[in-house]
C-alpha cells in the first residue's frame, strides 16, 4: 500500500497488477484459515464493526486507549483496503496508525504477519514494524476495530530504471526470502490459481458485475486465461513456496540516501519467490530482462532463484488482473471505493478487462524471458 509518506505523499495504483504468497509446500496447495471464505471477502456488516463509526474522534480516543496522546493533528493517508492515519503527538515525533479491514484477517494472521516482520527488523533488514507499546502487544483494539501503531518513516520512490537501484533492493529482497524461508505462515494463505483466479472469476459472474452484452465474451476468456495460467504452473513445476512481502511494488519501497525501506506487509503470504519481483519489472520485454537481470545480481548474493519460476510471472500477473476487478467488487459497499475508483463496472472498463486478458492469453504461451 505504501502508506507511511511524509505529507503530502500519495500511493498510485501500479499500472500492471500483481499477486502474492509463500512456504515450504507446493505452489498450488491451499492453506489458509480464513475458513470462511476468500481471505479479501467482503466484510460482514451485521456482524463486525464498520469503517463508517471510524471518526476522527475514534482514532484519537483508540490512540489515547493505549496510553499515545494525539495532540489534534489527523491526517488520513491513501489507504483503501485498511484504513492509515498520520498523527501528531504531543511528545514526540508523528505516529502512523492503522486500522484493519473488519473481518479481514484473523488476530493469528496478522500477529503472524507482525511477527515476521519484527524477525526482520532482528536480521537489520530495512522493514518497518509494528510497535510494540507499554504491554508488549503490537495488536490492539477499541470499539471492536483492531489496530496497530507504526513509526513514522518518509522517502521517495525507488528509480527503478537505475541498475544500483535494482541491485540494491534485489539484495534486500535476498535476505527477506532468506528469512521467509526457515519456516512457513500457519494462519495466513498461500496464492494459488484457485483463490486467486477461479474464486475472484466465480465471485463476478455469481454477483452479476459484467454486463450483460460482454458476459459471453468476458467469461470465455477467462476461461482461457485460466487454463493459460494452469499450463505455466505445469511448466514451472515444484517450486519452493516461502513467506514473501507479497505486494512488493514499488509504492511499498521508501528509498532515502540510505537505500530502501519496505514497508506495508499487510499483504505477506506464501508464495513463490518471484513473486515479489516481477512486480518491479516493467516496459518491453528487453527492459524487464535487464531489470530481472540487474535485481537478481542483487538477490543472489544472498538467495538462490530457480529460473523455472519465470515460467509464472505472466501467469501471475493474469491471476492479479481478475483478483484486483473482484476485490473492487467486493468493496463496492465501502463508501470510499466509489469514489476513488469511479470508472469501475462501467462498460468501457469490462471490454478494457477482457482485451487485457486476450493479451495475457498470448504473453502466457510466450517463451520465458530467459531460458529455464
Amino acid at each position: 500500500m505504501g502508506w507511511l509518506l511524509d505529507a503530502g505523499q500519495c500511493k498510485a495504483l501500479p499500472d500492471r497488477i500483481l499477486v502474492s504468497q509463500s512456504s515450504i509446500n507446493h505452489f498450488q496447495n491451499d492453506r489458509t484459515d480464513q475458513s470462511d471464505g476468500p481471505y479479501n471477502d467482503r466484510m460482514n456488516t451485521l456482524e463486525s464493526p464498520s469503517f463508517a463509526y471510524l471518526t476522527p474522534d475514534t482514532v484519537l480516543d483508540a490512540l489515547d486507549s493505549v496510553g499515545l496522546r494525539g495532540d489534534g493533528r489527523l491526517l488520513a493517508l491513501n489507504s483503501y483496503e485498511n484504513r492509515v492515519y498520520q498523527l501528531g503527538m504531543e511528545d514526540g515525533p508523528p505516529l502512523i496508525a492503522k486500522f484493519y479491514r473488519p473481518a479481514r484477517w484473523s488476530d493469528a494472521a496478522i500477529l503472524e504477519e507482525h511477527a515476521f516482520v519484527h524477525t526482520l527488523v532482528e536480521r537489520e533488514i530495512p522493514v518497518v514494524p509494528a510497535t510494540a507499546l507499554a504491554d508488549g502487544k503490537t495488536l490492539h483494539a477499541y470499539d471492536g476495530i483492531r489496530f496497530a501503531v507504526f513509526a513514522k518513516h518518509g522517502g521517495r520512490a525507488p528509480e527503478l530504471e537505475d541498475r544500483v537501484t535494482l541491485e540494491w533492493m534485489g539484495r534486500f529482497i535476498g535476505r527477506i526470502h532468506a528469512v521467509g524461508a526457515i519456516e512457513a505462515f500457519q494462519h495466513r494463505p498461500t496464492l494459488n490459481i484457485r483463490s486467486f483466479g477461479e474464486e475472484p472469476r466465480d465471485y463476478l459472474l455469481r454477483h452479476e458485475f459484467i454486463p450483460l452484452d460482454l458476459l459471453s465474451a468476458y467469461t470465455s476468456v477467462a476461461a482461457q486465461a485460466l487454463e493459460g495460467v494452469q499450463r505455466c504452473f505445469e511448466r514451472a513445476g515444484e517450486v519452493l513456496t516461502l513467506r514473501l512481502h507479497g505486494d512488493c511494488h514499488s509504492g511499498n519501497v521508501l528509498w532515502t540516501d540510505d537505500g530502501p525501506h519496505f514497508v506495508d506487509f499487510d499483504d505477506s503470504r506464501m508464495g513463490p519467490a518471484v513473486q515479489d519481483l516481477w512486480m518491479l519489472l516493467s516496459g518491453d520485454r528487453t527492459d524487464m530482462v535487464r531489470q530481472l537481470s540487474d535485481l537478481l545480481s542483487g538477490y543472489e548474493d544472498f538467495f538462490d532463484f530457480n529460473p523455472r519460476e519465470l515460467h509464472l510471472i505472466e501467469a501471475l500477473r493474469t491471476l492479479r488482473l481478475i483478483h484486483y476487478s473482484a476485490w473492487l467488487a467486493r468493496r463496492w459497499d465501502d463508501p470510499a471505493f466509489p469514489v476513488a475508483f469511479p470508472w469501475f463496472n462501467t462498460q468501457r472498463y469490462w471490454q478494457d478487462r477482457i482485451l487485457e486478458l486476450r493479451e495475457q492469453v498470448a504473453l502466457m504461451d510466450e517463451p520465458p524471458l530467459w531460458p529455464a
